[in-house]
């Protein structure tokens, strides 16, 4: 019996017609795996499985994925990046460190601090990121010492928050990379349409709690927050960050965005 698995016109393009057949009719079909989002057990034979192409500079790493999780998809990563999804797809993967770089930035050198919770909305738990650059980060080719990193948002398309009771809208073309359970990454829409490319990527894939993963399975969203340098903290607990959030929203230093896992429809 072949196995239930989904193999995309995009990942058929990058693996080839052979090697895509070989994977449909369970030559090269794994017999079971950890799905490379939710990161719990899944078995070809019996689950709804989508194959997941991650794609570097040099490199390319086949993942496989609970359908009802993402779709079949190839997914373009910077090498260092793919290499951290190699790690974390074979348990091999370094301790999470708590910042990455953002794409946008000056000369690459702001750099931005992520911080993951639960966040209350209308009586259910949502993942939430919130976002805060470790200095003020000015326009790129300005030369003034402002601090426009709210400003470049909201051009994006990011909403000001008012109150953090409300659910962020949703962001077109934007998701979050959840692989091996793990972060990687915050995608924008690429220039004319193409593949999305990183914003935001962690230097080694970050962890995040088994309540939080229980959430965006449920959710198939994150809602990400961000606030300009000083204005949020490292929080030790999900209401200290909740009041943070609050305070900043109440000062007008907060924008927010919802957005889907990386592959998953609607934006």
């Amino acid at each position: 019996m072949p196995p239930m698995l989904d193999v995309s016109d995009e990942v058929r393009a990058e693996i080839g017609d052979e090697e895509a057949d070989r994977l449909l009719v369970g030559d090269d079909a794994p017999r079971s795996y950890d799905c490379t989002s939710c990161r719990t057990p899944g078995d070809p034979q019996s689950d709804p499985t989508s194959t997941v192409l991650f794609v570097g500079e040099e490199t390319a790493v086949l993942a496989f994925a609970h359908a009802t999780c993402i779709p079949s998809q190839v997914v373009t990563v910077s090498e260092e990046q793919l290499q951290g999804a190699v790690a974390s797809i074979t348990g091999d993967s370094p301790a999470p460190a708590p910042a990455g770089v953002p794409q946008n930035a000056p000369g690459g050198q702001a750099v931005l601090g992520i911080t993951s919770g639960l966040v209350l909305i209308g009586g259910e738990l949502h993942p939430a990121l919130v976002v805060e650059p470790t200095a003020p980060i000015a326009r790129p080719g300005s030369d003034g010492p402002g601090d426009d990193f709210l400003p470049l948002l909201i051009e994006q398309g990011f909403i000001p928050v008012t109150d953090t009771s409300e659910l962020p809208a949703g962001l077109a073309g934007w998701s979050v990379l959840l692989a091996a359970g793990q972060l990687h990454a915050v995608l924008q829409p690429g220039l004319d349409g193409g593949r999305p490319v990183s914003w935001w990527q962690a230097h080694q894939a970050l962890s995040v709690t088994d309540g939080w993963r229980a959430a965006v399975n449920k959710t198939q969203r994150v809602l990400i927050y961000a606030a300009p340098v000083g204005s949020i903290g490292q929080q030790p607990r999900e209401d200290l960050l909740r009041d943070a959030l609050d305070k900043a929203a109440a000062a007008g230093k907060l924008v927010a965005a919802s957005m889907p896992l990386a592959g998953t429809p609607g934006a």
